[in-house]
């Protein structure tokens, strides 16, 4: 059975380190823009941002951060997605960005169209609002890096779910594909997946109400899993924990979703 559009594995490092490149042009929609590097110590990026705004987030490992002209300094303290919360900048659209990584760092790079005129910011995990959403096996710890509530970004909406081993996420089964506020908003949406221990894997099914989109992947650690349309529930293999980050954009920043019918029964 061929591979679904929707799942990508990391490839191989390139000269950079990058190993994921998801674009507008390569996703096949409009707003969301979503790379990661694998840096080794001492390895350095600079980036113009264009008409996009950016929101760097350093996973693991420490780095040296300018952005704009703002001298960010060193952050980062966990050694994995797995520890503590994250430390990430934001970049603002027609600026330009530096990363210097001191000691292994792995690094991922938000983006979404922005008109300009905002300030770089650095977003430490004091200002990384937790919420635990759901209860028993549907419970999962969410880390708000930009919130729709945040007034830094104009178009990114960014954020870690960490969710326990056994448990779903995403669930009961959601969407965010119409531009029909206030009932509900469109979002394209990435999903970077990361399993502990990393031998892992997790399930995702990305489906709409009339199964013209309808496909079920299992994901492995370092994946990605784009969801332009549909409901998009996620579960963790029993065993192993699963941390996801989020990167959400639209044509509003705005963040409403509409539960699938079928199941909304369990909400409450």
């Amino acid at each position: 059975m061929p591979q679904s559009p929707l799942l990508i594995h990391p490839s191989a490092p390139d000269r950079d380190g990058r190993i994921h490149a998801v674009t507008p042009k390569s996703a096949g929609w409009t707003y969301v823009g979503f790379e990661v590097y694998d840096l080794a110590a001492g390895a350095a990026l600079r980036r113009e941002t264009g008409s996009t705004e950016v929101c760097l987030v350093v996973l693991s490992g420490r780095a040296t951060i300018m952005a704009g002209d703002k001298d960010i300094g060193t952050i980062g303290e966990r050694h994995s997605v797995f520890e503590g919360l994250p430390w990430s900048v934001y970049v603002p659209a027609g600026s330009q960005w530096q990363v210097v990584a001191e000691g292994p760092c792995e690094l991922a790079v938000c983006a979404a169209p922005s008109s300009g005129g905002r300030l770089p910011v650095l977003i430490g995990p004091d200002k990384v609002g937790e919420e635990t959403r759901g209860k028993g096996s549907n419970s999962r710890h969410v880390r708000n890096i930009l919130p729709d509530s945040s007034p830094i970004a104009e178009s990114l909406l960014v954020v870690e779910v960490m969710t326990p081993s056994g448990n779903w996420s995403s669930y009961p089964p959601h969407k965010h594909d119409r531009d029909a506020l206030p009932a509900e908003s469109l979002l394209e949406e990435t999903y970077y997946h990361r399993l502990n221990p990393k031998q892992g894997y997790g399930v995702q099914r990305v489906y709409t109400d009339d199964r013209s989109l309808d496909e079920t992947m299992a994901f492995g650690d370092g994946d990605v899993v784009l969801v332009p349309r549909g409901y998009h529930p996620v579960g963790a293999a029993h065993g192993y924990d699963l941390f996801y980050l989020n990167v959400m954009a639209g044509p509003q920043r705005i963040w409403r979703f509409y539960n699938d019918p079928d199941h909304e029964w369990m909400v409450g």
